[in-house]
């Protein structure tokens, strides 16, 4: 990589991804200037511009599109060559990823669980955003991780379910179908839905990243939600929570790679579905 550095292409790639060069430089934890000086070396070094800029926008052009494309497959494979000859030594930790707050309270139990297994490795945990810990588990940046059905794609991924629970209606205190014992998905058809990132085919309201986003504007009436009931739990004040019979059931699983099967990973699975039975029971209102 004569004509880019690492960690120039990371800087890149994290602008491309947020068309905003403030939220890309506290994504990286630098200095916005520092990081826009970068991007314009880049685009000397490489003899082209990569982004058009405005005072109001950020947009990629072909050549960046281009780059954008190259970029993350040359981030992702060398992020895979350093996990792969991490984990080639006996003692590397087993890398276990969740959403934050996305446990529903089973990950101390697992964790007890699997140190109870002969040879039991240390267990990094790994916070990802709403729609990556799939991408973190094939890519090899984490061995096992907590996924939630049917919401997240499976493919390429062995799974366990570990529990079963219902969905809710997050809506605000006030709302006029807060007095229900439940709800149906047709009631919530003219509310407004907030998007996550990354997500197509979300709502049309505000895009969040998180919970405490989501319920600070379901707290002022600006969207409904529907979500596993573990995420809004312990239930914030302002909030209620309708289970949503039609919706379907969520379930929690830990996966894997279906081609992994080293000891260490196949263990801390054994150990977790160990413990399903005492989980696997929808949670009622």
């Amino acid at each position: 990589m004569d004509l880019l550095e690492v960690r120039e292409l990371r800087y890149f790639v994290t602008v491309a991804e947020e068309l905003h060069f403030g939220r890309a430089a506290d994504r990286l934890a630098v200095a916005q200037p520092a990081l826009s000086k970068t991007i314009k070396r880049v685009e000397s070094r490489l003899r082209v511009t990569l982004f058009d800029r405005t005072s109001r926008s950020v947009v990629l052009t072909p050549a960046g599109a281009a780059l954008l494309e190259h970029g993350r497959h040359a981030l992702n494979a060398m992020t895979v060559a350093v996990q792969k000859a991490q984990r080639a030594a006996d003692d590397a930790p087993l890398r276990f990823v969740i959403k934050p707050g996305g446990d529903a309270n089973l990950l101390s139990g697992i964790l007890a669980a699997y140190a109870e297994q002969p040879g039991a490795r240390r267990v990094d945990i790994l916070f990802s955003g709403a729609t990556d810990r799939t991408d973190h588990l094939r890519d090899g940046r984490a061995d096992a991780g907590l996924l939630y059905a049917p919401f997240d794609d499976l493919g390429g991924l062995a799974t366990e379910t570990l529990h079963v629970e219902d969905r809710v209606a997050v809506l605000p205190g006030e709302h006029r179908l807060a007095g229900r014992d439940s709800v149906a998905l047709s009631d919530l058809s003219d509310e407004v839905f907030p998007r996550w990132p990354g997500v197509p085919g979300g709502g049309s309201g505000p895009e969040i990243a998180d919970a405490s986003e989501l319920t600070a504007l379901v707290r002022i009436g600006r969207v409904v939600a529907v979500l596993p009931r573990s995420l809004i739990t312990p239930v914030p004040s302002g909030i209620v929570c309708i289970p949503v019979p039609d919706a379907g059931p969520s379930r929690i699983l830990i996966a894997r790679r279906d081609d992994d099967h080293r000891d260490h990973v196949t263990a801390l699975i054994t150990a977790a579905a160990s413990l399903r039975q005492k989980w696997v029971e929808p949670t009622v209102r």
